[in-house]
């Protein structure tokens, strides 16, 4: 085990696991920020980096929920699609149903819970594959969130709720303190209790883990309704920022949002991550994006630049498993 659990005592070695972030995923972003700077004199203006936060932010939030899942040996594919879902929801609640602004923002959040809730009953009740879960649940929500607006984004969202994703106190934009606080609670939650202790244990060895007392199938569940509240909370901030509910919105952000996780240190096949990681991981995707945005690549190649440093994280990933079995 790497972790504390059920009283058995944590090493020092699995402290530090918890705290720190992968070496190689700090240098990845330094050496990002040196090479965009040079190649443009944009990139490392005071507006320019506030709008990679900007960026940041949302997707942050998605990974954020991701690290649990991963951590425990999951995976959610329906993030993005539970993020647009959300955002409807909860731009509906407000505009055609006529409830005040806080609630609905409740229902964007207990929407994106619901739809993790479900991803989690399937997978631990029902014993369904996760990718299958989270990839019908992908195509569930974006459906939904199609048919509810026929296709077209409700804009016209209460001052208040603009104000969550446009506003900006003391010229930061609000969309970064709300990922900078998710960020801090959630490595409390990760790395300093039992719930995200048992999410790491579950994912190490999940027969240890049910030997140590663990309900791992309520654990499972617990761990996708938290995942999808965060993507609920990244729906709140996307709707916020764009002033609408759009049902095309988090179209593909389940990989940038996995890929920053992976790119943080989070094994993929569970049982280590960093919140902070997670962080950083999140960063390089928002630096990278915004960097190739100002040198005009188009976003067909984007995607694929996407996609392929998925694939270098996880061959990353697994080589450092495979120097430290040695």
């Amino acid at each position: 085990m790497t972790i504390e659990a059920a009283g058995i005592p944590e090493s020092k070695r699995g402290r530090r696991g918890r705290l720190m972030v992968r070496l190689e995923s700090v240098v990845v972003l330094a050496v990002l920020v040196a090479l965009l700077s040079v190649l443009s004199p944009y990139f490392l203006s005071v507006s320019n980096t506030l709008n990679i936060l900007l960026a940041t932010a949302v997707i942050g939030v998605l990974a954020f929920g991701a690290t649990f899942v991963i951590a425990a040996a999951g995976i959610d594919l329906s993030l993005g699609s539970v993020l647009g879902l959300s955002g409807v929801v909860g731009a509906l609640s407000i505009n055609a149903w006529g409830m005040p602004w806080p609630v609905g923002l409740l229902f964007c959040l207990g929407t994106g819970a619901l739809c993790g809730s479900i991803n989690g009953l399937l997978v631990a009740r029902a014993g369904i594959p996760a990718f299958i879960v989270t990839l019908g649940m992908l195509g569930v929500a974006r459906g939904l969130a199609l048919v509810l607006t026929n296709g077209v984004p409700v804009y016209g969202l209460d001052d208040a709720v603009v104000y969550i994703g446009q506003g900006r106190p003391a010229g930061v934009p609000f969309p970064v303190f709300v990922f900078l606080a998710a960020a801090a609670l959630l490595h409390l939650v990760l790395g300093h209790t039992r719930f995200g202790k048992y999410a790491l244990v579950i994912g190490d060895n999940e027969g240890a883990a049910r030997a140590m007392g663990v309900r791992v199938q309520r654990h499972r569940i617990a761990l996708y309704a938290l995942s999808g509240t965060m993507a609920g909370l990244a729906g709140l901030l996307f709707m916020a920022r764009t002033n609408a509910g759009d049902p095309t919105g988090g179209i593909n952000y389940e990989l940038t949002a996995i890929t920053a996780t992976i790119l943080g240190g989070t094994n993929l096949f569970g049982g280590r991550a960093t919140i902070a990681g997670t962080l950083i991981g999140a960063l390089i995707m928002g630096v990278l994006q915004n960097g190739l945005n100002l040198l005009a690549v188009s976003s067909f190649y984007q995607q694929m630049a996407i996609g392929t440093v998925l694939v270098l994280a996880v061959w990353l990933d697994q080589a450092n498993r495979a120097r430290g079995q040695r």
